[in-house]
């Protein structure tokens, strides 16, 4: 089979996208020859363009030419730029059945005595402001693995995935009520999160965000210990009261068994970082779509998130919206993302990295194009604020900046058992308490970074499987995680210092 050196996304694009670095002179379509060199990943243009017409992708405006663009030429940054556009948010037009599965997938989860399912099984120590991180991180240190020595002080406790210490930079100097609650919300919801057996929160004992208003406004009794560093007498009692307070709780985590459950249980959360020309609409995003419709008709729950990488494409996500109050509760958080940036002296479009645009990225609007390929094609439940609870099944949004460590801490919080993470250049991470799998877009940076990259994505770039297959492929993979299978990233004990709750406000 002959594979095109040029993939087609829509029949209405004027623009292909090159499966491969393109030299001068490569046919890419009818009549149509490059003139210059077009990068793996970057759009090359079958139609001559005039200044001011919109450039498409997905059959969607992605920009527009800001000189005029002969076929065959390289369309980027140097000839496409942003510009405003009317977008028809047709609430609840798309809206349509999603049957379940007659048998629907399981795996080997925990089931906690609330009923609730886990797919890891950590002791969490928690910190109310970054003055008790380091005091955290020793307790912490104690019970450490070494992915390269072996070493493992938690040898006699197979059942416990391990300690972690969630530390911040925050927690005090904080001058308004919203990014306090903001916070709060966020530790509150990983004081809750069904893969902590245990938790501990550690405190200084002067700072804002005091552990007794933590626990009574997220109504925490009885859920965790607490501790202030004055009050027990400074770090080195601190430390060891803390490091007790584990050896005690480790025996009782070990006692949990896994249990066949239904694929309901998951709450999987998708995210992207390091992203490039392949990552939307072409292989590892709509491959993770694929993967999370069956999710969903498994009856499980997936989360998109990062508002300002869906920005510009938020009137395909309405359409699909079960109700108009919940389209609209997406369009309100556009309109605050547009008085934020414009307060913060920025912009929308400043999103895409330099790595993200090296990569073929040239918009914000192709950027958010791609990005919700990954949240698949299922109707939109609920929208949500930053780290709150998920209480709904099915495919839900919840408003996060797009910076990944930030976005995932808030669906964690949320309560994601799982992540989804996809890279066209080459991310690692991880998110403690939750696995994290990470799908690689394409094959040479998957070869390059084996060690980090659970899933191959590439293979839809060459022919060797479709979107369809590769997303069947993910979903059984997500299984296997969920049942207890490592991730690659969970192999070098990723995913505490990734921790990283979103901060509002001014620092005083």
């Amino acid at each position: 089979m002959t594979i095109s050196p040029a993939i087609r996304l829509h029949p209405d694009d004027g623009v292909l996208i090159a499966r491969a670095s393109l030299p001068p002179g490569t046919a890419v379509a009818d009549g149509v020859t490059t003139v210059e060199r077009i990068p793996s990943g970057h759009k090359v243009a079958i139609k001559p363009i005039a200044v001011g017409e919109p450039i498409k992708r997905y059959g969607q405006i992605i920009g527009f030419a800001t000189v005029p663009i002969a076929p065959g030429q390289h369309v980027h940054t140097q000839n496409c730029g942003m510009g405003d556009f009317a977008k028809d948010y047709a609430y609840c037009a798309d809206v349509k059945p999603t049957p379940n599965f007659d048998l629907p997938a399981t795996f080997e989860g925990i089931r906690r005595p609330d009923g609730r399912v886990a797919t890891r099984n950590y002791i969490g120590i928690l910190t109310s402001v970054n003055c008790s991180a380091h005091v955290a991180s020793l307790v912490a240190d104690v019970f450490k693995k070494n992915p390269f020595s072996g070493d493992n002080p938690l040898a006699d406790f197979p059942n416990v995935d391990g300690v972690v210490a969630l530390t911040h930079k925050t927690g005090c100097g904080m001058t308004q009520n919203e990014p306090l609650a903001l916070l709060r919300r966020t530790l509150g919801g990983y004081a809750r999160h069904v893969n902590f057996s245990h938790v501990i929160v550690l405190g200084l004992g002067c700072e804002v965000n005091q552990i007794g208003g933590l626990m009574e406004e997220q109504k925490l009794a009885g859920r965790l210990r607490a501790m202030d560093i004055q009050e027990v007498g400074g770090t080195r009692k601190t430390v060891e009261a803390g490091i007790a307070f584990v050896r005690e709780a480790l025996a009782d985590a070990n006692k949990v068994k896994r249990e066949t459950v239904p694929a309901s249980e998951l709450t999987v959360a998708l995210q992207c970082g390091g992203s490039d020309g392949y990552s939307g609409g072409v292989s590892a995003n709509p491959a993770l779509g694929a993967a999370s419709d069956l999710i969903v008709r498994h009856g499980g729950t997936v989360i998109l998130s990062e508002t300002p990488e869906t920005y510009g494409a938020e009137h395909l996500l309405t359409r699909r919206a079960v109700s108009r109050e919940v389209g609209e509760k997406l369009v309100d958080l556009m309109r605050w993302w547009d008085a934020y940036t414009e307060r913060e002296g920025a912009e929308m479009n400043a999103n895409p990295s330099p790595g993200n645009k090296a990569g073929g990225l040239t918009t914000i609007l192709e950027k958010s194009l791609g990005a919700m390929a990954k949240a698949g094609t299922t109707n939109l439940v609920e929208v949500l604020r930053y780290a709150e609870p998920i209480t709904k099944k099915g495919f839900v949004f919840m408003d996060t900046p797009g910076y990944d460590p930030v976005a995932a801490t808030g669906q964690v919080a949320g309560g994601a058992n799982l992540v989804c993470f996809t890279t066209g250049r080459g991310s690692v991470f991880g998110c403690k308490p939750a696995p994290s799998i990470k799908l690689a877009t394409n094959t040479p940076m998957y070869k390059r970074m084996e060690e980090d990259m659970d899933v191959n994505c590439g293979t839809i770039l060459e022919g060797e499987e479709s979107v369809e297959q590769c997303g069947q492929r993910i979903f059984e993979l997500i299984l296997k995680t969920a049942s207890g299978q490592p991730t690659k990233s969970e192999s070098f004990d990723f995913g505490g210092a990734e921790f990283a709750p979103w901060v509002l406000g001014a620092t005083m």
